[in-house]
């Protein structure tokens, strides 16, 4: 919306299918994947994305290897892989800095520009209840409200909901939540995934660890198959305020922030807990040792 108010021609895609929680969102009918997405464009955008790779087939070295990126980043951990790059880490979301962008362009915050602002501001912040919930955060999120976004049906919308098929994988998952020295986690079969009929990539769980009074930790571990066939584990990680899972992410070839961040490895889902949950108590560890002598 920002773009097409420059009066520019935009093709907006992503990687995976757009999560049902956001279909509501205007504009979201015109969003394509991979195999939608031409050659002949004059700039790449990469919008919250904290490294190339997640750009997955929408970006073809083919087709758009002469075509300049523009990164724009709220991630600690982003390698400024474009040609510009604005990465602002006290950002608590992407859609935080569009919203500065949009004043700076004299584009008035209203209608579904607005509305889509607010979403991204919203769920990245979790309803503004994350650590990096600063007084901007909230005057940005006061700014798109004026211009008639509808916080309490955004949150209703996103926040507040979700499907059926999310509730029936707790169920099969949560039983085998563990807690050793503060660290929770939790592991997802493929096999839970098909019988609970989850076919995204949003389980949930990760929220529901982070409030668990015992753990400054939590991981949950969900085990794929990559696109070449191997086995895969992605890795899902968050922290209690003073504690950072975003170093250790990072160290493993993701990416993310001090409370959330994540990545995915090769291997099988035990072999992959096992080295990666040793790793998270140490760090752990380390982390608190640091406090106490601090």
């Amino acid at each position: 919306w920002l773009l097409r108010h420059q009066a520019k021609q935009v093709t907006v895609a992503m990687p995976d299918a757009l999560l049902a929680e956001f279909a509501f969102l205007p504009g979201a009918d015109e969003i394509v994947g991979s195999e939608a997405v031409g050659s002949d464009y004059d700039l790449i955008v990469a919008l919250d994305m904290s490294s190339a790779d997640r750009m997955a087939e929408v970006f073809r070295a083919d087709a758009h290897a002469d075509i300049p990126i523009a990164v724009i980043d709220h991630h600690i951990t982003n390698t400024r892989f474009g040609a510009v790059n604005w990465v602002q880490a006290e950002c608590a979301a992407t859609a935080q800095m569009l919203t500065y962008l949009a004043m700076e362009l004299e584009v008035p915050l209203r209608g579904p520009l607005a509305e889509c602002l607010l979403t991204g501001i919203i769920t990245d912040t979790l309803c503004f209840r994350t650590s990096n919930t600063t007084p901007a955060v909230l005057e940005a999120a006061m700014c798109l409200q004026q211009g008639g976004a509808d916080l309490a049906a955004i949150v209703s919308r996103t926040v507040n909901r979700m499907p059926f098929t999310r509730l029936r994988l707790w169920s099969l998952t949560l039983g085998s939540a563990t807690l050793q020295d503060r660290v929770l986690w939790v592991t997802v079969r493929r096999d839970q995934l098909i019988t609970a009929g989850q076919n995204d990539d949003d389980s949930g769980l990760s929220s529901i660890l982070s409030m668990v009074e015992e753990a400054d930790m939590s991981a949950v571990f969900t085990e794929k198959i990559g696109k070449n066939g191997q086995a895969t584990v992605e890795c899902s990680f968050r922290a209690k305020p003073g504690f950072n899972v975003g170093d250790l992410a990072y160290s493993l070839g993701g990416g993310g922030h001090a409370p959330a961040s994540g990545c995915t490895l090769v291997g099988n889902l035990e072999e992959v807990v096992n080295r990666v949950v040793a790793a998270l108590i140490e760090e752990r560890r380390r982390q608190a040792q640091n406090m106490v002598s601090d």
